[in-house]
């Protein structure tokens, strides 16, 4: 079989268009935008963002309206997050930015609930209505230690004809002459 040109040359530009094609998906796939910041940028401070991520997405009532474009630590050793908003928005200063989880435990994002001030948020202002992430681990060990284990002297559920004798938390078995 003899090299053909013609058929050397469709073969080079079938992959260059398939290697053009993964470069394409495999960028728009990653969220990779070489287009730059535009639209409204604000910022806010948080004393936790529990594993909150650049890139995470930027909520009103469930509809995406941006994105996070940073996190660093501000000033006052908080939390400082970027935000990179729909340019369109007009958020009224007393909004409300609240860090959220989808699910149990699924990815932690940003809700923002407009206030109904008049005054409106400009490109660079700071939202200062602000509800750091709940920590799950945190609330559980609060709640661990702060349930009352109690003394021992507690009115308990025991026998039907017995008398109970609990541990302070409302079970014990009792001491009677009834089944139990």
């Amino acid at each position: 079989m003899r090299r053909s040109p013609t058929r050397d040359l469709l073969v080079g530009l079938f992959v260059c268009a398939g290697l053009a094609a993964i470069a394409y998906l495999s960028l728009a796939i990653g969220g990779v935008s070489y287009t730059g910041q535009k639209g409204l940028l604000l910022s806010a401070n948080f004393d936790e963002t529990g594993g909150l991520k650049v890139r995470a997405p930027v909520v009103i009532s469930g509809v995406k309206v941006g994105e996070v474009s940073g996190i660093g630590l501000s000033d006052d050793y908080r939390a400082k997050v970027s935000l990179n908003l729909d340019p369109t928005l007009k958020l009224p200063v007393d909004t409300t930015a609240s860090i959220v989880t989808s699910g149990i435990l699924g990815d932690r994002y940003i809700s923002l609930q407009p206030g109904g001030d008049d005054h409106i948020l400009k490109s660079g202002d700071q939202i200062t209505f602000v509800e750091s992430a709940v920590i799950l681990e945190r609330l559980i060990g609060k709640m661990i230690h702060n349930t009352d284990v109690g003394n021992g002297s507690g009115n308990g559920n025991g026998s039907r004809n017995g008398s109970g004798g609990g541990n302070g938390n409302g079970s014990g078995k009792g001491t009677g002459n009834g089944p139990q």
